[in-house]
């Protein structure tokens, strides 16, 4: 514990040293009055009986020399993020994006209360609390309070924006010359995503989805349609097949996934590019059950190589915005309107193809494997919540569980009798 000394002057007045010990040694600290000497008492106590971090012995709270390689922290997140590899224009330019919109947005708070420019080197856990809280809490028109000027992000996209800080952070961690010696994003409290009001995934059963299917009048479309739900395939992924991509003659059936769909950067003359899979695992094999084995031959005989396998009348690829608005969106309005009690999405058809694996007992293990997901923490975090055909079993675990103290304790009431 620390305590408080008072020293008179010879010209009346007092100064006053605060005292404690530190590894078996005393260190001090004085004051010209009392009530600062006692809040650095209380500084040194919250901090386990040591310096406070920061403060300078007879100077207080001294901000760090500015590293001479230290430069400006939007300009090293827009160096981060241009200097990445193993990634499509698009998703760099998505990342400069946020960098340009959100990450600028960041600001460095001096002890003082002082405001200033972010550094990558001056970047506290304070400021990015901060900025998070500036992010939840969005800007309102200064001219027009009833407008938003920056609207509130959601807390999904507040984890992203943060994960992407975090990257930028740990490069200069990792700089050389080094920029920094700790992150400042670890430990940073980020609202729960589970608070927020998200557009639901839809889970049909095999009759809900029949009433979709019936009201999709295009036979190709309805081809399309059959193999989203019956393969499990994102959008981008089976639009993108080709007739090369399917192995149809021996063996099991299967169609590679070796492309998708991409949206172009701005200002490209292209909406869409032909590009690699989302991520490294979702270039995959996927096995076809006979029936789709069977459309597949349907739809390729014929074809080149190079052909797609689901095209539209004119022989192209199908894409998304004219199957939405022409096929799907039709068709869920039929069925809704004669008592479809949901409204799906197309993605909401690999959900579909999820929940179907999942009620025949198919373990996340080989789901995660099926859908070409990166990590089975993804699995697990959306579909998890599913896997109920178990309940059974662990309800009976635990009873005998629960049982077992008091068959014992029966046994020796009869033993003591």
């Amino acid at each position: 514990m620390a305590s408080i000394v008072e020293r008179p002057k010879k010209d009346g007045d007092s100064t006053f040293q605060v005292k404690w010990r530190e590894a078996g040694e005393w260190e001090t600290e004085r004051f010209g009055d009392e009530d600062s000497a006692e809040q650095f008492k209380k500084l040194v106590e919250a901090h386990g009986g040591k310096w406070p971090h920061g403060w300078v012995r007879g100077k207080g709270f001294v901000e760090p020399d500015t590293d001479p390689d230290d430069m400006p922290l939007i300009d090293w997140a827009r160096r981060y993020a241009t200097r990445l590899t193993g990634v499509d224009k698009r998703t760099k330019d998505d990342y400069l994006r946020e960098v340009e919109q959100h990450i600028a947005l960041i600001v460095h708070t001096k002890r003082s209360g002082e405001v200033q420019a972010a550094t990558i080197g001056n970047l506290t856990a304070d400021d990015v609390q901060d900025w998070v809280r500036l992010e939840e809490d969005g800007a309102r028109d200064e001219e027009d309070p009833k407008k938003w000027a920056r609207r509130p992000a959601s807390p999904k996209s507040i984890a992203n924006r943060h994960g992407l800080l975090w990257c930028i952070v740990e490069a200069a961690i990792n700089a050389e010359p080094q920029l920094r010696t700790k992150n400042c994003c670890t430990g940073t409290s980020l609202p729960r995503t589970d608070d927020e009001v998200a557009e639901e995934m839809v889970f049909l059963e095999r009759e809900e989805y029949q009433r979709v299917a019936t009201e999709i009048t295009d036979p190709a479309a309805r081809d399309l349609a059959d193999w989203l739900v019956g393969t499990g395939m994102r959008w981008g992924e089976a639009s993108a097949l080709q007739v090369q991509d399917l192995k149809l003659t021996s063996g099991t059936p299967t169609a590679t996934v070796s492309r998708a769909w991409k949206r172009s950067p701005k200002g490209s003359d292209r909406s869409f590019f032909l590009g690699p899979p989302k991520t490294r695992k979702a270039r995959r094999v996927v096995a076809l059950s006979p029936m789709q084995a069977a459309t597949a031959r349907r739809l390729v005989k014929g074809q080149r190589p190079e052909a797609y396998v689901f095209r539209t009348a004119q022989g192209k690829a199908w894409m998304h915005a004219n199957f939405f608005s022409r096929k799907w969106k039709p068709a869920v309005t039929a069925a809704v309107e004669k008592g479809l009690p949901r409204r799906p999405r197309i993605h909401d058809l690999r959900h579909t193809h999820v929940a179907w694996l999942i009620a025949a007992n198919i373990p996340l293990p080989a789901i995660q494997n099926r859908l070409g997901h990166e990590s089975i923490q993804t699995t697990v975090d959306r579909y998890g919540h599913l896997v109920r055909s178990l309940d059974g079993e662990m309800t009976a675990a635990v009873e005998a569980a629960m049982s077992v103290p008091e068959q014992r304790a029966g046994l020796s009431v009869v033993r003591g009798g």
